[in-house]
């Protein structure tokens, strides 16, 4: 029986791979900072993403290894958060690449997680993985410095892909229910000016290209895991009421978004940048597409 490792593997990325990779016979093992059980025959490892302990085992006895390990980027960019979102990632990814590169029985595959937000705000040209321009702040150097570690190890039996990944629409986590309820209480409006790019991805599809990097052995390096549109927040935002079915929604100007993101405690970054990323090289290796338009994803996750 192949083993996958997930590391990180209780949130709701990592839950949905969970659940399909064992549906199709992998054993799945996942790392989590919390001690968990499970009757689902999924093996859980409490580690704390630092050192080694009896979860190491698992990496040697692994056909693949993902990461998913980082403190969520849905806080205040306070100094005490920027040193958890950026250590939690890169301590982590030191620490499986280690592991990894000593290992006499390595994965085939290690698959990490990154992000697209790693490419600059962009409304006036679409960021691929060769012409992309990755800008300088917190975030981006985040994604940098997280993407400069796992390539830093030398694993040249283990074949590995950086997934720049976008927001991932599902209703089990994620942005999607949150919209939703915006969308229900009459706040589905556009958020600023409307205009900065919303780059997606239906959770279906993040499993499937999963999927697909783990069977096309000739995949490497950073890919850009977003759907292929080009659609603005202002657009998103309505056809969000339109599947809900509300007509309207109170817009939110980057004023009061600012206000409101200090009140719960997260950064206006997070729906103000714009996130203008093409999948250029999945479209290339022929990888098709579930849902490419954001009208059937919205229909499909409201059933």
């Amino acid at each position: 029986m192949k083993t996958m490792v997930i590391a990180g593997g209780t949130g709701f990325l990592g839950k949905n791979l969970a659940q399909y990779f064992q549906s199709i016979g992998y054993q799945v093992v996942i790392l989590s900072r919390q001690m968990t059980t499970s009757n689902t025959g999924v093996i859980f490892e409490q580690w704390d993403g630092k050192i080694t302990g009896n979860w190491s085992k698992w990496i040697h006895k692994a056909t693949i290894v993902i990461n998913l390990t980082g403190k969520s980027v849905d806080c205040r960019y306070t100094d005490y958060n920027k040193a958890l979102i950026m250590d939690s990632r890169i301590n982590s990814t030191r620490l499986i690449g280690r592991l990894i590169s000593e290992s006499d029985t390595p994965p085939k595959l290690w698959v990490n997680a990154s992000t697209a937000t790693i490419y600059r705000h962009s409304e006036d040209k679409v960021m691929t993985e060769e012409n992309g321009e990755i800008g300088d702040d917190f975030s981006m150097n985040v994604a940098k410095n997280w993407e400069k570690e796992f390539y830093s190890h030398h694993t040249p039996q283990t074949r590995k892909v950086a997934l720049r990944t976008s927001l991932v629409l599902g209703n089990n986590g994620g942005v999607y229910p949150v919209l939703s309820k915006l969308v229900k209480f009459g706040l589905g409006g556009k958020q600023g000016n409307g205009k900065q790019k919303f780059a997606w991805l239906h959770i279906q599809d993040f499993i499937n290209i999963v999927d697909f990097v783990i069977k096309n052995k000739q995949l490497s390096g950073s890919i850009n895991t977003t759907a292929p549109s080009n659609i603005n927040n202002g657009e998103f935002m309505h056809s969000l009421r339109s599947s809900l079915g509300h007509k309207c929604g109170l817009p939110q100007p980057e004023w009061l978004l600012k206000i409101g993101a200090f009140i719960i405690q997260t950064e206006p970054e997070l729906v103000l940048k714009s996130r203008w990323v093409h999948p250029e090289i999945l479209i290339q290796k022929g990888y098709e597409f579930t849902f490419k338009d954001i009208e059937l994803a919205l229909d499909d996750l409201k059933k």
